[in-house]
């Protein structure tokens, strides 16, 4: 009501001022017509028409009407160039500020619900630099003022910030307009008063910010650069450490452009990935899914049997799978792509020289323009009393520690409730370890919504896995051949017998060993960049799980891109990183995936959302695929079709999950899906029926009673 009557006041102010013909006072012949007799008023009211000149000035400003330009010439030719300087600059700005709070007021919130996440980016920008975004529009005079005060109403600069940047942005050009005022009889035309030559010295003036900004980022960088020589030729354009994700696709960008790129890399090519995470987990978990369905044949109509296997066989094949995903990140693929991989340990030892003590004894030194840190992350290991003589496995390790049992460990816990820990315990579990989870928290895989949690735990559960949270790990403990893992949990402790612990508490960023602190360069859980993953040295870039703040392969990969391209375009330009359309998925099955926010984030960031769900026992695919345990779940602003987020739990989740990620990226609401075809009979089909699910909630109630009343009408009344 409150915008209403501010809207209806506005309405009525703006209808009344040319309702009445105040506009034709505002013309510069009216003004020079009417001089002398504001002189007589000056002259009989020397403190009452100053403040009237204000107030009228201030409420044209305000109500963005036609004429300040003549008011502010007026100013000049009433009051002369100081008095009328004074009173024009601070009538317009508060004026300015009172435009700029009624927008603000009025149509913010409606605009930040339409177009919530494009003003986030906005937003973000005007609170690093929106002072200095306004200064440069306020001393170009080409941009009308009254949008600029709307505009940055709609943004959340601060009212402060807004009026005093205003005040002296505007103050060249109210200069120049109240002198021309003090010399009214010359001028012809308003427009006459900025010649080109003028409007040029504006624009000029309105550019030297930009150029400022320039000279100061080049000090900056001469600050940093102190005390360092910079070579005068060198061997690589980039060089890039760690041949994980980020460092093969920084490399592979570089050798694409025909830069000349070196890769070093330490041990494995493929990191972590290839060689410890992603392939392997996946070729374990496949093991055991077909393992599960043997099991549970008589599902399908089969007869159940209990699997018997070699798991030194099931290890030969994740090792296998390992060798066939290998050439694709192997030295000899990336050597043909151009890039020269060395085997060794680098360490940077100024912003434009490696060292690299090689794998084969030699030593090399090579000058690069830019760097690329990809060193990726290695498994946390807590400090925990007991844990280093407990004979413990990590992510990591246990591919090659468990290669030749025969059989999987019969007592296994696992340390860790996120999304490794969840893997490999539903995964050993169904290979026939005995498999206690112990996690902390109150749940497993914390950051989803808390029904995913649990579905994913009463499906652990149901598969034999021991789910223990609220469960704090304090010590391990052995008694000649045995071993414990003594957990608090309310209070009391109790010790858990184990044959292997297994440790997966989370990953850390590689920060050491490659001279990060002899340059200063700042670490924290991961290596301190900007949004341009630019470290404390514009030339040295830091990508992939070192810089966070997501530790995927596909993160690394993405933020390769932006950290390759910065380095060797940057002096042209230069690319924030993008990660408002991040998706992840945990391969515990039913598979949970998700992209953007969840509910519980909705809800913690006050945002008015609703839901659009459906369940997977109502889609036909899965019936009969017996895989209908799960759900899809969007999260919609209200009102809208636009996907803020979405869920999925169920079979084949993590393919599922990328028609939401496409829509979310190039801003495609469920309307788009609902009205795509979708092969029949296919899980696929359930992202549509979710969009149908929201449409259905959405019908327009009120034209469908009309309607039913239409075709009653075309029946001839009748109403059966």
């Amino acid at each position: 009501m409150k915008r209403v009557l501010i809207v209806a006041i506005i309405a009525a102010l703006f209808a009344t001022f040319f309702a009445l013909g105040l506009n034709d006072y505002l013309t510069l012949e009216q003004l020079k017509n009417s001089q002398a007799q504001f002189d007589q008023w000056l002259e009989a009211y020397p403190l009452a028409v100053p403040l009237v000149f204000f107030a009228v000035y201030v409420l044209v400003t305000a109500l963005s009407l036609p004429g300040a330009a003549i008011m502010t010439l007026a100013g000049g030719a009433l009051f002369g160039l100081v008095q009328g300087l004074l009173l024009v600059s601070f009538a317009s700005s508060i004026g300015a500020t009172l435009a700029f709070l009624a927008a603000r007021f009025v149509l913010r919130n409606s605009v930040e619900n339409r177009f919530g996440d494009r003003l986030k980016a906005i937003n973000r920008g005007v609170d690093r630099e929106g002072a200095f975004y306004l200064f440069t529009l306020r001393l170009v005079p080409v941009f009308p003022f009254f949008i600029i005060n709307l505009v940055m109403g709609l943004t959340r600069l601060n009212v402060w910030t807004f009026y005093w940047v205003s005040q002296l942005g505007m103050l060249g050009g109210t200069i120049v307009y109240v002198n021309a005022g003090t010399q009214l009889a010359e001028i012809e035309r308003v427009g006459g008063i900025f010649s080109p030559a003028l409007i040029l010295s504006f624009v000029l003036l309105g550019v030297f910010p930009w150029v400022a900004k320039a000279i100061v980022r080049f000090v900056q960088r001469k600050r940093v650069y102190k005390g360092w020589q910079k070579p005068t030729k060198f061997d690589r354009n980039l060089v890039v450490i760690g041949g994980g994700a980020g460092g093969l696709v920084s490399a592979y960008i570089a050798a694409t452009v025909k830069a000349k790129v070196t890769l070093v890399e330490a041990h494995k090519m493929g990191g972590d990935c290839l060689n410890y995470g992603c392939v392997p987990s996946k070729a374990l978990i496949k093991s055991a899914k077909v393992a599960h369905q043997m099991s549970h044949a008589n599902e399908y109509g089969l007869t159940a049997t209990q699997p018997e296997f070699s798991f030194r066989a099931v290890m030969d094949r994740v090792h296998r799978v390992i060798k066939e995903v290998e050439p694709h990140d192997s030295v000899e693929r990336y050597t043909s792509l151009g890039v020269d991989v060395v085997q060794g340990y680098a360490t940077i030892v100024d912003p434009w020289t490696v060292d690299i003590a090689l794998n084969d004894g030699g030593t090399q030194r090579l000058t690069t323009r830019s760097i690329v840190i990809a060193a990726g992350a290695q498994p946390l290991i807590p400090e925990l009393p007991g844990l280093e003589d407990s004979d413990y496995v990590t992510s990591d390790t246990l591919w090659d520690r468990f290669a030749e049992l025969d059989t999987p460990p019969k007592r296994l816990i696992v340390l860790g409730g996120g999304p490794i820990g969840s893997e490999l315990s539903h995964a050993f579990a169904r290979l026939g370890s005995q498999v206690s989870q112990v996690e902390r928290g109150e749940r497993i895989m914390a950051k989803e919504d808390k029904e995913v949690s649990e579905l994913a735990r009463q499906a652990m559960a149901a598969d034999g896995v021991s789910v223990l949270t609220e469960h704090e790990a304090l010590r391990c403990e052995r008694e000649g051949d045995e071993k414990f893992l003594v957990v608090k949990h309310q209070g009391l402790e109790k010790r858990l017998p184990f044959d292997q612990l297994l440790v997966a508490v989370g990953r850390k960023a590689r920060l050491t060993g490659y001279g990060l602190e002899t340059l200063g360069i700042r670490t924290e859980r991961t290596v301190i960049t900007n949004e341009y993953l630019e470290t404390l040295y514009p030339n040295i870039y830091a990508a992939g799980d070192v810089a966070g703040p997501y530790q995927f392969t596909h993160t690394a990969a993405h933020m390769a891109w932006y950290a390759a391209v910065n380095a060797l375009f940057g002096q042209f330009k230069r690319f924030k990183v993008d990660y408002r359309v991040i998706p992840w998925a945990t391969f515990v099955d039913p598979e949970v995936a998700r992209v953007g926010i969840s509910e519980t984030e909705a809800i913690e960031q006050g945002i008015d959302y609703e839901i659009a769900r459906f369940e997977l026992d109502e889609l036909d695919r899965a019936i009969a695929d017996s895989a209908t345990t799960g759900f899809i779940k969007v999260i919609t602003p209200k009102g809208k079709d636009k996907i803020l987020g979405a869920v999925i739990v169920g079979a084949e989740a993590s393919n599922l999950l990328t028609e939401f990620v496409l829509a979310m990226r190039h801003g495609l609401g469920l309307n788009k899906i609902l009205g795509t075809i979708h092969t029949y009979p296919t899980l696929s089909e359930a992202n549509k029926y979710t969009a149908g699910e929201w449409k259905k909630a959405h019908k327009p109630e009120t034209v469908l009673k009309w309607l039913e009343k239409y075709h009653t009408w075309k029946r001839g009344g009748a109403k059966k």
